[in-house]
């Protein structure tokens, strides 16, 4: 998967990705012909991970500008700026998106200067930089992070932090994939990863195409595998990390690095540094998304609930630094302390 398919492209004019929320049972295209279409994907998880939705916006910018009739760079930068405020309102918690569209937007101001045209062509030129520099850094993370583990793991990971999720190779995942290409023998197991199924749906469909061994869990059997002895390591994705380092995950991260922590199993987490938010001194800080409370309340389109019944659907949950073995970034490895570490790291061109 990781190398035949593209999660998401700039493809004859349109943004082309993987509706992923048809998966595994097909795999589907999703074509955006304008901004609002890539804005409504990202929404609805048509495409989702923290990395692949920050290239979504910024492809999603180019589109706007692509699509756009302004005679005047003035007028195309106000149809950005209001391109950018819808982007930035589909998902709050993820930083990537946020960096993307700044980025998007520092380019297109630097340009303003050009012509229409040569705005336009800066603009995807650029998205597609940022597409293009999410495959190497998680290819980079992949490496980093394959030297952490042994030569045979029984690796437990969390929702889908894999091509699906990124330009394509994956950050977790990525890892997974780096060791596995080094010669080391892994096992995955999935956690299925409610109420959206990531892992059941994502994680295993992509580790099945490469072949890797994986056996899936539902989320309350971690424990039981962990004290039997059965997990190496745990390795997750992040969608912000806060400069002290705590970290936003899908909900249930916190949860298995409670469990983590108690059989003495390193806990990882595999983020390039446009994750990391050294503007926010903790995960207090972190927004979180709270859901709609069908997904709770429905497998699919399958009731599984009484009518009636209360639901709260936060979508990440944040854990505490100190449960947390290391971060594996395209820059290395850091380890605590992350306040002081980070900010070292960061400063790396």
């Amino acid at each position: 998967m990781s190398t035949q398919v593209k999660t998401i492209q700039w493809h004859n004019g349109i943004v082309r990705m993987i509706d992923q929320t048809r998966l595994p049972h097909e795999l589907v295209f999703c074509d955006c012909e304008n901004h609002h279409q890539v804005a409504e994907a990202i929404k609805t998880l048509k495409i989702r991970g923290a990395p692949a939705i920050g290239v979504a916006a910024a492809f999603g910018l180019a589109l706007c500008a692509h699509r756009s009739s302004a005679q005047t760079t003035q007028e195309l930068l106000n149809e950005l700026r209001a391109a950018e405020e819808e982007l930035a309102r589909t998902r709050p918690t993820a930083v990537n998106l946020f960096w993307a569209l700044r980025r998007m937007m520092n380019v297109a101001q630097a340009s303003s200067l050009q012509s229409v045209a040569a705005l336009k062509a800066v603009l995807l030129e650029e998205a597609q930089a940022i597409c293009d520099e999410d495959v190497a850094m998680c290819r980079a993370i992949g490496q980093h992070g394959a030297a952490l583990l042994p030569p045979q793991a029984n690796v437990l990971t969390h929702c889908n932090a894999g091509a699906l999720a990124t330009a394509g190779y994956g950050t977790a995942l990525g890892v997974i994939r780096a060791a596995v290409a080094s010669g080391k023998k892994v096992h995955v197991f999935a956690d299925e990863t409610r109420p959206v199924l990531q892992g059941a749906r994502l994680t295993a469909w992509e580790l099945l195409q490469d072949g890797i061994p994986t056996t899936l869990l539902t989320d309350n059997m971690a424990a039981q595998l962990m004290r039997q002895g059965q997990v190496d390591a745990v390795i997750v994705g992040a969608d912000r990390i806060a400069a002290n380092g705590d970290v936003a995950n899908k909900i249930g991260t916190y949860g298995l690095a409670v469990l983590a922590r108690y059989h003495q199993i390193p806990f990882y987490v595999a983020a390039p540094f446009s994750t990391i938010d050294l503007s926010l001194s903790s995960g207090a800080d972190i927004p979180i998304e709270e859901r709609s409370p069908q997904e709770v309340l429905c497998v699919g389109a399958q009731p599984i609930a009484p009518v009636g019944i209360r639901v709260i659907n936060p979508a990440f949950d944040v854990t505490p630094h100190d449960l947390v073995t290391a971060i594996i970034t395209e820059r290395g490895v850091v380890k605590p302390p992350y306040e002081e570490n980070l900010r070292r790291v960061s400063e790396q061109q």
